[in-house]
């Protein structure tokens, strides 16, 4: 291994770190909100609301991410009214608001069949309880549903946080310059395939494990109340 091309390596790969941090929260924060959206309206009663998430959700976990990145980016970015539009084509002409796009509706298919398995695991017998006592519909999900999901659905979002990152690797096929990309570019210049994308994996190692940290203390948190939380500190 050529550890002086090591050093060399290291701050031109640590340039796309930012982007692929930026990629992941902001795909996040518009996937979470949008996949919350799709569960409660999978579980409406109303079934086109209920029919509609049901087949975006189908849809989008049904196809691979980097055909969903090529569709949009190459395929949206040939029809006429979308580079007629200002605004779809400030998102699918720009190779960084296109990865985001596409991340988020991604991930908020899988947020919402996640949220979704946490809103149907809290007790009915609790809801009608809140209800009983004078709440709103809004009231009780905001303070009850909600916050019970979260609890319920945190471990596997945590893995489809994981996944996130992950994928924000594939943005470099439509030439974003985050960790990858620089790889990519790296190995075109130097032909060192090992000392790059071993680097590469390290920086894309060091983000999941800070993210799975995290998401282990805000389990913990969640569920210090909890019982068999309490047995294990005892028995601590």
């Amino acid at each position: 291994m050529d550890f002086e091309l090591v050093r060399l390596a290291v701050p031109t790969l640590a340039k796309g770190l930012w982007l692929t941090a930026l990629l992941t929260v902001t795909s996040v924060a518009i996937g979470f909100n949008l996949g919350l959206a799709l569960a409660v309206m999978r579980l409406s009663k109303n079934r086109l609301l209920s029919g509609f998430a049901k087949g975006y959700s189908t849809v989008f976990r049904g196809t691979p991410l980097l055909v969903q990145l090529f569709l949009f980016y190459y395929g949206l970015g040939q029809l006429p009214f979308v580079r007629d539009n200002p605004v779809l084509w400030w998102i699918i002409g720009d190779g960084v608001h296109c990865a985001v796009m596409a991340l988020a509706l991604n991930t908020a298919a899988y947020t919402s069949e996640i949220l979704r398995g946490g809103l149907l695991s809290i007790p009915a017998g609790l809801m009608e309880a809140a209800q009983a006592c004078g709440m709103s519909r809004l009231l009780c999900f905001r303070r009850i549903a909600f916050p019970l999901a979260i609890r319920q659905a945190l471990p596997a979002y945590g893995n489809e946080l994981v996944l996130v990152v992950k994928g924000t690797s594939l943005a470099s096929t439509i030439t974003v310059l985050e960790i990858t990309g620089h790889a990519k570019r790296l190995m075109s210049q130097t032909y060192a395939i090992l000392e790059i994308f071993a680097i590469a994996g390290l920086l894309y190692l060091f983000i999941n494990l800070v993210l799975i940290t995290l998401i282990r203390l805000l389990e913990a948190r969640l569920t210090r109340y909890l019982p068999y939380r309490s047995g294990a500190r005892r028995a601590a």
